[in-house]
């Protein structure tokens, strides 16, 4: 199933991919993830209202997290293009609150405070099955389904001190969708592609980033049983499994998005994210 979030006239809601339209269903994402899959699984079978699919409706594939965990420096080459020498022993985890997801084709604003926009397209695991001390051999049980996510990152506010959630919180900052793709369709989340393209208001197109799942350093397993040991995983909270090598930050000198341009995330079998970046009207005077 590919299940998501539509904006309508009416307020956001759920919806399934059936037959090419969106089907509406009853409750929220989360509350589907909470009912178990096959509650869900009927709802989409019994669904009689329907929308033709049009993407620039979507919004986040989940709305309302009640979490975002984020794993930083989870990938070696994007340790060493930062300057690291080996990536953390243990997760690095920062948290994003629900208000800086967008959806995956909306716009994105640059904020006018800030001229350090950068791009981070990464695996985004969606929780299922709540738990607390979920031991890594059976953490894919817990596992809903997955999304594309873009860690937009606001690299000056990021690094004005050492903790890093003001450059990841602005608002409408994650894209994150198109849909969550349940785990039965997605039969190894391992070897899947990744990349980040950059196209330019004329046209042109550069591939800044390119790898695979299969080159993350705590993987899926680790990463919730790791969490778990401090936080309860409860339906519909997102784990965004790091980025790889490639960000605007780590090139000499450094490439920051500028408006006109669009950010274009994929994962294989999940999708695609495009988000144009416009310009932020500063505070009037």
């Amino acid at each position: 199933m590919r299940l998501g979030t539509l904006l309508t006239d009416a307020g956001p809601r759920a919806v399934a991919l059936r037959g090419g339209e969106l089907v509406e269903l009853p409750g929220t994402v989360r509350g589907l993830l909470a009912a178990g899959p096959e509650a869900t699984r009927r709802a989409v079978e019994e669904a009689t209202a329907a929308h033709p699919c049009e993407p620039a409706r979507l919004g986040p594939a989940v709305p309302d997290p009640g979490k975002v965990l984020c794993i930083g420096r989870n990938y070696v080459e994007h340790v060493e293009e930062l300057g690291g020498e080996r990536p953390p022993e243990r997760p690095e985890v920062f948290m994003r609150a629900r208000t800086s997801l967008a959806g995956p084709y909306q716009p994105v604003r640059r904020p006018w405070v800030s001229q350090q926009m950068d791009w981070e397209v990464e695996l985004a695991v969606v929780i299922g099955r709540p738990g607390r001390y979920v031991p890594a051999r059976a953490a894919m049980d817990h596992v809903a389904g997955y999304c594309v996510f873009d860690d937009i990152s606001l690299r000056d506010f990021q690094n004005f001190g050492r903790q890093w959630t003001p450059g990841k919180n602005f608002d409408g900052s994650g894209p994150l969708g198109p849909f969550l793709v349940t785990a039965d369709e997605v039969p190894d989340p391992f070897g899947l592609e990744l990349s980040t393209t950059v196209v330019d208001a004329d046209g042109g197109e550069r591939v800044m980033q390119r790898s695979n799942t299969s080159l993350m350093v705590h993987r899926i397993p680790d990463l919730i049983a790791f969490l778990s040991l401090f936080t309860t995983l409860e339906p519909g909270d997102v784990i965004a499994t790091g980025t790889p090598g490639g960000v605007g930050l780590g090139r000499t000198p450094p490439v920051w998005l500028e408006p006109g341009q669009t950010v274009v995330c994929r994962v294989e079998s999940l999708g695609d994210l495009k988000n144009q970046v416009v310009e932020e009207a500063g505070p009037s005077t």
